[in-house]
């Protein structure tokens, strides 16, 4: 359950970057927190660049509004 409720989350995720053209090419679960015994993944955001991190902090400024 866990495993498959952290996939729909990330894929709710990508789809909110989409929207806003942003872009995380290493957007995935965490490998390691998958390989426990019982596993409860980590959602990895992973590297951008400069300009998706701008971008990135410009959408969570206006969130906050």
């Amino acid at each position: 359950m866990c495993v498959e409720e952290a996939e729909d989350t990330l894929e709710e995720l990508r789809s909110a970057f989409r929207k806003a053209g942003i872009v995380l090419p290493s957007l995935g679960l965490d490998p390691v927190s998958l390989a426990r015994e019982a596993p409860c993944p980590l959602v990895e955001l992973g590297r951008c660049s400069v300009d998706t991190a701008r971008r990135l902090a410009a959408v969570l400024t206006g969130m906050a509004r």
